[in-house]
């Protein structure tokens, strides 16, 4: 059995659900119309599967992840990517932050804010616009009412725009909402 991991990584985990994936040689028309589109268009992963078991809801999650994640204009890939980082640090996500940090890396060529980040959470010495996009994705995380105009004055302080605070708003609280299925749903663990 592989061991769980407890400790934020940039090296993504697998993921071990509770809960038996859809078998694809068995899975209704229902699921695999559902499992057409993906998460990043990427292959299905073992996630994917167990959602699978609703397609319904598969159907409308897939397409407004894409849509929040990865829709050109606005926020930037990687700062989406940092908001998803915040909302996974706060929650424990361990999974998530993971793919996340490891995809902000791919983008920026540079690991160093993704260290920063795990060692020392929202007191991370990084630039200004990183940190303030990392504050806010936190305050949103461990309390949403607590969100004020001034935190959206920090975020404009920094540089970014109104669809830019949408779209990091979008991605952090996307992943409030995603970290509470993989927690529940399955674990992260050692690849064997």
């Amino acid at each position: 059995m592989s061991r769980v991991i407890t400790k934020f990584t940039t090296r993504v985990p697998h993921w071990r659900p509770h809960v038996t994936p859809v078998d694809l040689d068995h899975a209704s028309d229902e699921q695999r119309e559902a499992l057409r589109e993906t998460p990043s268009n990427t292959k299905i992963s073992e996630y994917v599967l167990v959602l699978a078991h609703d397609p319904q809801a598969l159907t409308l999650r897939t397409p407004l992840f894409n849509g929040i994640m990865y829709d050109p204009g606005g926020l930037s890939r990687a700062e989406r990517e940092l908001g998803a980082v915040a909302a996974s640090f706060v929650n424990r996500c361990i999974y998530c932050a993971a793919v996340h940090a490891s995809r902000y890396n791919q983008i920026t060529k540079d690991s160093s804010v993704m260290q920063k980040v795990f060692l020392d959470g929202e007191k991370a010495d990084i630039d200004p616009r990183a940190k303030a996009i990392l504050s806010f994705g936190v305050k949103l995380s461990l309390c949403p009412p607590e969100i004020t105009a001034e935190d959206v004055d920090a975020l404009r302080a920094v540089g970014l725009d109104s669809q830019e605070i949408l779209d990091l708003t979008l991605s952090t609280a996307l992943f409030g909402w995603a970290n509470r299925l993989m927690h529940t749903l399955g674990e992260p663990v050692e690849k064997s």
